[in-house]
């Protein structure tokens, strides 16, 4: 049996959302391999110093310390694990999540080759970080992030309406502002449209729901739910949208497709290798609230168009399924 350290923000039970740590792990564990984790301390400080102390004084009964990577903040949290790795001849795999990486290749060229370039393997979950770490030449293996299929059952919709679903924590990465601004047009067109903003306040909650006030706009705030309270509350909604400014492989949008829900989103980062426009989604231009809106009345109107994509989104969440991805992380870790 292998044993894996498993470095990430495990921190859903503090309000926060359930990262790639909290699914990838228990489907590991599931396939028989001992995953012990670090870090679920709430306190920065303190689940730093816990992933810091898990790696060292683990370092004779682990195999594989995989390490979930970011790009901002939490990036240091990689850079200090693979330094101690290195140190300590352990086979580390960072997990590549952070839309911003690319930038992190060209800032920080020093750091990340001793990063990513002494890894035992670089995972990317979509083929946007994929296709820039092989041209920085690093090796990387394209693994996309999985999802339990059968955990979120497909809902036959008869009709596509302008009942719009939005999940994402309320930070300004993820743009929240310009799902008011889309859905403010789409109401002058639909007064019956519905809006539900599903996460965590990441600092913009307030400020959010005066815009709305603003607006004079019926818009339904939930606070953070677990993936199966929001895939319930799915079944009220039609069409999933996603703002984000950066963005790589998000779950939330997989989930969508395996929800069975119209997906539009704005065409940054990952997106574009992970959702292709007119066939699984629409997408459109960062911060273009009109041009949301626009895309939120054309699947609307146009039952053809929202059923093919529907038909091709079905597809994505397929290839994302822990069936078809296990066999790939298993020739890594076996």
């Amino acid at each position: 049996m292998k044993s894996l350290l498993y470095i990430g923000n495990k921190l859903s039970r503090h309000g926060s959302t359930a990262t790639a740590i909290e699914t990838l792990g228990p489907l590991l564990e599931a396939d028989g391999f001992l995953v012990r984790y670090a870090s679920s301390k709430q306190n920065k400080l303190l689940r730093f110093i816990d992933m810091l102390w898990a790696t060292i004084a683990g370092r004779t009964r682990t195999d594989y310390v995989l390490i979930d990577t970011y790009s901002t903040q939490n990036f240091w949290y990689a850079v200090a694990i693979a330094w101690i790795c290195k140190r300590l001849k352990l086979k580390y795999i960072p997990i590549l999540h952070g839309g911003n990486l690319p930038s992190r290749l060209e800032s920080n060229p020093k750091l990340c080759k001793m990063v990513f370039g002494s890894a035992y393997k670089n995972v990317a979950p979509s083929g946007y970080l994929a296709d820039a770490f092989r041209d920085a030449g690093y090796d990387v293996a394209y693994i996309p992030n999985p999802v339990d299929i059968n955990a979120f059952q497909f809902f036959r919709r008869t009709e596509i309406g302008p009942r719009l679903l939005w999940v994402r924590s309320f930070a300004p990465i993820y743009n929240p502002e310009m799902a008011v601004e889309a859905f403010s047009l789409i109401k002058s067109r639909f007064p019956d449209a519905s809006l539900c903003m599903v996460g965590p306040d990441k600092g913009m909650m307030d400020s959010i729901r005066q815009s709305a006030r603003d607006k004079n706009l019926d818009i339904t705030f939930t606070g953070r739910q677990t993936r199966q309270e929001w895939a319930a509350l799915s079944r009220n909604f039609d069409i999933f949208i996603n703002t984000a400014h950066i963005d790589n492989a998000p779950f939330s949008i997989i989930e969508a497709a395996a929800l069975g829900m119209v997906i539009i989103s704005t065409n940054v980062g990952g997106i574009p290798y992970l959702l292709k426009h007119r066939e699984s989604a629409l997408l459109v231009n960062d911060n273009d609230s009109p041009a949301m809106a626009d895309a939120v009345l054309e699947v609307v109107e146009n039952d053809r168009l929202a059923r093919d994509l529907l038909c091709n989104s079905r597809k994505l969440a397929s290839d994302s399924d822990w069936n078809s991805v296990r066999e790939k992380w298993l020739e890594i870790l076996v």
